[in-house]
């Protein structure tokens, strides 16, 4: 039951990626829906931390700390997600931001983190030549994915990193609704500046609201406690697996409700990055691959 509540969140962010690519198209800017996703899922964990308040750990300063640098990274992960969304597509954006394990790992080659291993090198390279398949890097802006789009992607994976060590780090010092509630306090303060003024304030009133509401719930509410509980009870390698629900789920809603396209050779690269990234996630030990 578990894992099935870690797909459902993996589902729900596939799905957001798909209803902010709607957005996008209508002429939202990525930093006003990122903005509004993230005050949505304040609203949501907020109302969860009132009902689970024991244990919360907000008297601690290591909490808060943490708690930062959480918020720091998934506003890093929400904006630059949306900018590559609007610069490429929603299925090579997402895909982009699951391969972010990959660049973890080269940091910690590089900071003697970990032991580098002919397999790991391996599957880097891998991923980095399904990155070129996936972008069609020969033919940036032609393909109709330019550089903006694909820097955009990985940046939005390596702020996710940054949310996930920031969350692992905190977490013993607090209950997750206690983190995320600070992270998602401090993702509205950093992304109320960049985003356009008139549409931060039209949004309320807009015939968008509705997607808008949707963005924040299925992308940031519901998703992320669905994620934080069934994370509890469900091993590393299986969560690493179900996650692949997201850009599937992103990848699909684009193509059917986009009309976006993807060749052959985007495919190929697509499946090549997901089953790379997989495999060496769940080979990984479990503090190096989920929330801790």
């Amino acid at each position: 039951m578990s894992a099935v509540l870690v797909a459902l969140a993996a589902l729900c962010w596939g799905l957001a990626g798909g209803i902010g690519g709607i957005l996008l198209d209508d002429g939202w800017d990525p930093f006003v829906a990122s903005f509004y996703r993230g005050l949505v899922g304040l609203a949501f964990v907020l109302v969860w931390l009132a009902l689970r308040p024991k244990g919360s750990g907000l008297s601690s300063p290591r909490l808060w700390f943490w708690s930062v640098v959480a918020g720091v990274g998934v506003a890093g992960n929400f904006a630059f997600y949306f900018v590559s969304i609007a610069n490429g597509s929603v299925a090579v954006a997402a895909t982009l931001m699951y391969s972010a394990p990959v660049f973890v790992f080269v940091a910690s080659f590089a900071l003697g983190l970990e032991r580098p291993t002919g397999l790991k090198f391996v599957a880097i390279a891998a991923v980095m030549v399904g990155i070129a398949l996936l972008t069609q890097i020969h033919d940036v802006g032609g393909s109709g994915i330019t550089l903006i789009g694909v820097g955009a992607g990985l940046l939005a994976g390596v702020c996710y990193a940054l949310f996930i060590f920031g969350f692992k780090y905190a977490a013993p010092h607090g209950s997750p609704q206690a983190i995320l509630t600070i992270a998602f306090a401090v993702l509205a303060a950093i992304l109320v500046w960049p985003g356009e003024s008139d549409q931060l304030f039209a949004a309320p009133g807009s015939p968008d609201l509705a997607l808008i509401l949707a963005l924040g719930v299925v992308g940031a509410g519901l998703s992320f406690v669905l994620y934080v509980v069934g994370l509890k009870h469900t091993a590393p390698a299986a969560a690493s697996i179900v996650a692949m629900v997201e850009p599937v789920t992103a990848s699909v809603f684009g193509v059917a409700i986009l009309d976006e396209s993807l060749a052959g050779l985007q495919l190929l690269g697509m499946g090549l990055i997901l089953v790379t990234v997989t495999a060496l996630t769940v080979s990984s030990s479990p503090e190096e691959s989920e929330l801790g």
